[in-house]
């Protein structure tokens, strides 16, 4: 199987557990031994605001309201960054325009900016070898390509019915069975 990252895994509809159910998760690693995500279209219980006042990070004004992400349920705690500021010291260019970075240091100048665009996500989705392409195998995933508007600019509840319309497929003819109704 060729690699996965970066690009766009969709739940399919019969994924039940309750942390990918309708979820649309951007690969950033998948090798031999393993593979690891971020889910982008799941929001958290907190906002920036409450980062900020744990973590003592000045916000910008307008920003405090913005959503945190559940990434995935792995290490729950720790924060992944995806912005689209090249001028960020600690990056790793997933897509051209879009990075990651997982440093205090690189979050503090990203959350003080009005005008970057970002999504902050706690923990991460996780495979063991082989184990992401026994789910692909089993119909509970969707590949293609990822594209940085989508992680930056979605609305979470649109993200995954977005994704699947951008493949050429009625989310509504997804079956929950698998595959998709003729």
């Amino acid at each position: 199987m060729k690699a996965l990252a970066p690009g766009f895994l969709i739940a399919m509809p019969q994924m039940l557990d309750p942390n990918f159910a309708r979820t649309v998760v951007l690969m950033l690693e998948h090798n031999d031994e393993g593979a690891m995500g971020l889910v982008i279209n799941r929001t958290a219980e907190l906002t920036f605001s409450d980062l900020g006042r744990s973590q003592k990070l000045e916000i910008a004004p307008g920003r405090e309201l913005d959503p945190i992400f559940v990434g995935g349920p792995v290490e729950p705690y720790r924060g992944f960054v995806l912005h689209d500021d090249e001028s960020v010291e600690e990056r790793a260019p997933l897509l051209p325009g879009l990075f990651l970075s997982v440093t205090t240091d690189a979050l503090e100048p990203l959350l003080k900016s009005p005008s970057i665009r970002l999504r902050f996500c706690l923990g991460y989705a996780g495979w063991g070898p082989g184990q992401l392409e026994k789910e692909i195998e089993q119909g509970s995933w969707l590949f293609t390509e990822a594209r940085r508007e989508v992680v930056l600019l979605g609305e979470p509840e649109h993200v995954w019915s977005e994704v699947i319309k951008s493949m050429g497929v009625d989310p509504a003819m997804l079956v929950t069975t698998g595959g998709i109704r003729n």
